[in-house]
C-alpha cells in the first residue's frame, strides 16, 4: 500500500491520502475519547471532575480547533493533538472542521512536495549513497540548528 508505487494521478493519490489520514486521525481521537471515558471510571475521576480541569476543557474545545489543523503541518505530533482533542472531549463540531482541513493539508503536501522529495532522495540513494545521506544529516542538522537558535532567541528576549 505504499503511495509511491501507486500508478495514479497525483489527485488521486491525494484523495486516497485523505482517505487514509481521516481515518488515522479520527480513530486516536476516539481512542482518546474511550480512555477518558475509561479514566472517569477509577479513582482519577475527581480529576476529570475538577474546576480547573473542566476550564482547560472548555479552552482546548473552544481554541484547540486552530491547534488541531495545524497540528498536521507537523512530525509527530498530530497524533498527540487528536488524542489530547478526544481525551477532552472536543466538540466534533470544533473538531471535525478542524481535523478536515488539517487532513486535506497533510494529503496535498505528502502526495506532492512529499513524494517530490522521497523519489530525489531515492534517485540520489541509487547513485551514491554516501552523498544522499551526508545530504540528509546535513538537512536535519541545519533545521536542528535552526531550531536552537530561535529558542535560544526567543529565551533571551
Amino acid at each position: 500500500m505504499n503511495p509511491l508505487a501507486w500508478n495514479a494521478h497525483w489527485t488521486v493519490v491525494a484523495a486516497g491520502l485523505f482517505v487514509i489520514v481521516m481515518f488515522r486521525a479520527n480513530g486516536t481521537y476516539w481512542l482518546g475519547r474511550a480512555a477518558a471515558a475509561g479514566t472517569a471510571r477509577t479513582r482519577y475521576s475527581r480529576l476529570l471532575g475538577s474546576p480547573g480541569y473542566r476550564r482547560a476543557e472548555a479552552w482546548l474545545d473552544r481554541w484547540g480547533a486552530p491547534v488541531v489543523a495545524v497540528s498536521f503541518l507537523t512530525i509527530g505530533v498530530q497524533t498527540l493533538v487528536n488524542l489530547a482533542a478526544g481525551a477532552t472531549r472536543m466538540k466534533l463540531r470544533h473538531y471535525l472542521p478542524a481535523v478536515t482541513v488539517g487532513c486535506v493539508l497533510w494529503a496535498i503536501i505528502y502526495s506532492t512536495v512529499g513524494f517530490v522529495g522521497w523519489r530525489t532522495f531515492s534517485a540520489l540513494h541509487e547513485r551514491s549513497p554516501a552523498l544522499a545521506w551526508t545530504l540528509a544529516v546535513l538537512a536535519v542538522g541545519g533545521l536542528a540548528a535552526f531550531v536552537v537558535s530561535r529558542v535560544r532567541r526567543e529565551r533571551a528576549a
